[in-house]
Parts: structure tokens; sequence; C-alpha cells
């Protein structure tokens, strides 16, 4: 695939192809991990308009940045207009040169709450947020599906809404609500939001190699590609989508993402959330199966290092 720049605002990402925010996964390290093999912007995982407001520890930690981000990119969720707005003014908020929207999240625990994909049921709601995050002259985008029912898409009067409420970029996930991450991606919608607004559309769904990218582009005629779990088991993807040599040992890249997160974080925490960080690592390898359940049980950074290089030997 062919690499071209994205402007976004006043913000430029290198090339046009990024990485998806997703919970639990995408913090800093891997962030920067991905960075290395190419992604043009990175965004963080989600964040809570909510929790930024009332100084959730937690909420704060979500937006610690790594030195080799280029273009930093952070994902908001909320659904409140008034809150979202102060939300983006928060001097937390200043390091990052992208402010996303997440208006196409299915869980349940968003989706109730009115936030996510359940902005996709009311437009008008969804337009008071964005037309007010976007009076703060930050470069604001917004992530979509299709639609919250399946098979009833309202992509493409969503994203004239978006770009009249002043977005600078879009990014749609070719799925309604109810598929969750499985099923068709729709690239004929994708295609009609791209045919429809002049700001930048970035495809998203389904992206797990080169040629799946290539498919994208080609079916949608969008601007870039955003990759998902896709980049989970293989954060070189971005290298191999943009046709990029690369080198890829696993010992050395977990060594690296520990050795970030252990300049923020303390070592059994880590240790913990790497649990489910290695069974992504893992997916299609010989002995599979046994190299999960073993990583499940880790408690420090020198166990997961110490399996890493059994598993080498």
């Amino acid at each position: 695939m062919k690499p071209k720049s994205v402007k976004i605002g006043s913000a430029v990402a290198e090339n046009n192809v990024f990485l998806a925010p997703l919970a639990g996964y995408t913090d800093f390290a891997f962030r920067s991990i991905c960075a290395g093999y190419g992604a043009g912007l990175a965004f963080t995982e989600m964040v809570s308009a909510n929790g930024l407001l009332y100084n959730s520890k937690a909420t704060k930690e979500l937006l610690y940045t790594a030195p080799d981000e280029k273009i930093k990119g952070v994902q908001l969720f909320g659904s409140d207009a008034a809150l979202m707005k102060e939300a983006v003014l928060r001097e937390e908020l200043a390091p990052f040169d992208v402010i996303d929207v997440n208006m196409g999240c299915p869980v349940p625990k968003i989706y109730g709450n009115g936030a996510g994909s359940a902005l996709l049921n009311d437009l008008p709601k969804a337009e008071k947020i964005l037309t007010a995050m976007c009076s703060t002259g930050r470069n604001v985008t917004v992530k979509i599906r299709l639609g919250a029912e399946r098979g009833k898409s309202v992509a493409v009067e969503f994203a004239k809404m978006a770009e009249g409420a002043g977005v600078k970029l879009i990014t749609v996930h070719g799925r309604y609500r109810p598929d969750y991450y499985a099923g068709e991606v729709h690239f004929d919608e994708i295609a009609r939001v791209k045919n429809a607004v002049n700001v930048p559309v970035i495809a998203n769904g389904g992206i797990f190699s080169r040629a799946d990218a290539e498919t994208m582009m080609e079916k949608t005629g969008a601007d870039g590609v955003m990759v998902a779990r896709g980049a989970l088991a293989k954060p070189y993807l971005f290298s191999e989508i943009l046709e990029r040599e690369y080198a890829f040992d696993l010992y050395t890249v977990v060594s690296r993402q520990l050795e970030l997160l252990q300049t923020r974080f303390e070592d059994r925490r880590i240790a913990v959330n790497f649990r489910k960080v290695m069974p992504q690592y893992l997916k299609g390898v010989a002995g599979e199966k046994e190299w999960k359940r073993a990583f499940t049980q880790v408690s420090s950074c020198e166990e997961i290092l110490a399996l890493l290089k059994g598993r080498k030997a």
C-alpha cells in the first residue's frame, strides 16, 4: 500500500496507517512499539471525559505518552456536550495533537450510559457534542460505526453532520453495533461516507494483513486505514502494510515494552496486565495453548522474560 500523509486540521500524520484505540492494550509503551514499526498515528485507550474531570488517577494514567510519538492522539468518550468541551480544554490534553471522540463503541456499559454507539441513535445530541468540542479550536476527529441497528446505516448522514460541526477527520468501522468485532465489513458503506464528505476518511474493521489493508483501500477509496486487533499479535503489521523492511523478535519487543512500562508502574501491576497481553502476541504460534497458560500465571516482569527465553531455547 502506498503511504501518504494525512492532514488533520493543523496536525499532519506522516502516513495513513493508524493504530486504533484499544482498551487495555494501547498504552504508551505499546503505542511506542507500533510507532517504531511505522504507525502514522496511534491513539490512547478510551478516556472517560467524566473521569478526567473528576481527576481520576486511573484516567490520567491513560494519558501518559512516549517521547517517540511524533503525533499524539487521545480518544475521549462521554455523552454530555458541556462536559466533553470542558475535558478538551483540560491541561492534561494539551500535549495531544488530535482529540478523537468515540461514537462507535458497542460495549453495553458504554452504550447504556448514552455514549459510544448510542450516539448513532441521536444525531442532534452527537452534533451538540461535536460542535461544542470543535468550538475550542482543537483538532477534533470522530470514530463511528455504520449504525446502532444492523442494516440501518446512518453513516453518511452522521458524517455530513460531523463535518458540518467542524471535525477534521472521520474514522468509519464498517460494521454495525450488534456485530461487535466479527462478521462482514461493509466496504460499500465506507465508500459512501468517503464520497459524501471532504474531510479525510479512515477505514477500519477486519485488517489483519497487508492484503486486508489493500482490499479496504481499493474497495472504499478511503484516505487511510486504522488497524485494531490485528496489531496486538503483529505490531509489525504497520511495516508490512507500508511495505517497509522490518525485524521482529518477540523477546526484544516485549523487553522494550516492559522497560518502558517500568518507568511508570510497579512490577507486579505490569505483570498482571501482561497476562492478557501475552496471549495476543502468542496467537498462532506452536504450542500456543501451553504458552498462554504459562503466561497467565506470571507475577513479575522477570518471570515474563524468563518464559520468553525458555521459549527461544
